[in-house]
């Protein structure tokens, strides 16, 4: 008979929670990358999902830079006494958010809510003084800079490409662009895997090092398959609710904004891959298609939704960060 210590019974409920958010976070975050090509019709909903989970769980195993940032630059995980509390404090918050603004069909984001229930839970366990304020700062500037990058980005590929082909026929360059919209949305999908799935990674991680379990910051092979696994179900199910978020509300999208929305977006955050950096690949894409927009005609914009938006994109990370440390105080009672 198996005899499991405490400790470990804690893992493993913390590494099911932590798969659980990156099952959620794959549907949630699905129509990040096939919103654009099912809104203008250049895929099948049913076929956009399955290319989605297949570049996501592609890109899933390809890095593991960021995954090593979210398991050491937050908190120093070999410092904390309680940590398997903390990251399962950390996870229960992140993941009640990401429910509530599914529920509702609001693409908030998952990094901010991961990210916030980390240094909330951090915070309500041993105080400010644990965070790692370097390492920290680099996350929120990376998270805050991105979608603002994207939208510049989106704003000068839709003015390029308008350019080149304004001599073309409209009904032509609409159909070579839901072609074209195929590889963008390949690409859109396996750097949303490569960015996204690593966060989860690099939870599960932290827990192995603060649970004493291990004394290295890199991934172990199981790690990156059950969680690369984890986001493809997901994604797999789909996020029908964002989706129409995504592809209609924030503006009308046609193949060649959706295109050049898709290019953008991808291109902005497997930069930041590169860079080892976490970034809301919502906040970005949302931006990209913001900025595609306005570069079109600054009214094509429902700027309404988009401050809906934004203001949910403001309160995510403090939010689950207060409901992080209060989970982390509930928590410690019982475990």
């Amino acid at each position: 008979m198996l005899n499991f210590s405490p400790e470990m019974i804690i893992l493993i409920v913390v590494v099911i929670m932590a798969l659980s958010f990156d099952f959620i976070n794959g549907f949630h975050d699905t129509a990040n990358a096939i919103a654009t090509s099912v809104s203008t019709r250049a895929l099948a909903p049913r076929t956009a999902v399955l290319l989605a989970a297949c570049f996501n769980l592609a890109g899933a195993l390809t890095y593991t830079g960021v995954a090593k940032t979210i398991g050491g630059d937050i908190a120093n995980p070999f410092a904390l006494e309680n940590g398997l509390v903390v990251v399962a404090s950390a996870l229960l918050a992140a993941i009640l958010w990401n429910l509530i603004t599914w529920w509702f069909g609001i693409p908030s984001s998952s990094s901010h809510a991961l990210i916030g229930g980390i240094a909330g839970a951090v915070v309500g366990a041993e105080g400010f003084g644990a965070i790692n304020y370097g390492g920290f700062t680099n996350i929120i500037l990376a998270l805050i800079i991105s979608p603002i990058v994207a939208f510049a980005v989106g704003f000068v590929i839709i003015k390029i490409v308008s350019k080149i082909v304004s001599n073309m026929p409209y009904h032509k360059t609409n159909q070579k662009f839901r072609y074209l919209q195929v590889l963008s949305a390949s690409w859109q999908s396996f750097s949303h895997g490569a960015n996204d799935a690593q966060k989860t990674m690099g939870i599960i991680t932290f827990a192995l090092i603060t649970g004493g379990f291990t004394t290295d910051t890199d991934i172990p092979l199981w790690v990156k398959l059950s969680a690369a696994l984890a986001m493809a179900l997901g994604t797999s199910l789909g996020g029908w609710r964002i989706i129409k978020t995504m592809g209609g509300k924030i503006m009308k999208v046609k193949p060649i904004s959706g295109f050049s929305a898709d290019i953008s977006s991808a291109l902005i955050i497997t930069i930041f891959t590169i860079l080892k950096l976490p970034v809301s690949t919502t906040h970005v894409i949302s931006s990209a298609i913001m900025g595609v927009g306005a570069s079109q005609k600054f009214s094509a914009v429902k700027w309404g939704m988009a401050g809906r938006i934004l203001f949910t994109w403001v309160i995510t990370l403090p939010t689950v960060a207060i409901l992080a440390a209060a989970s982390y105080r509930v928590l410690d009672v019982f475990l």
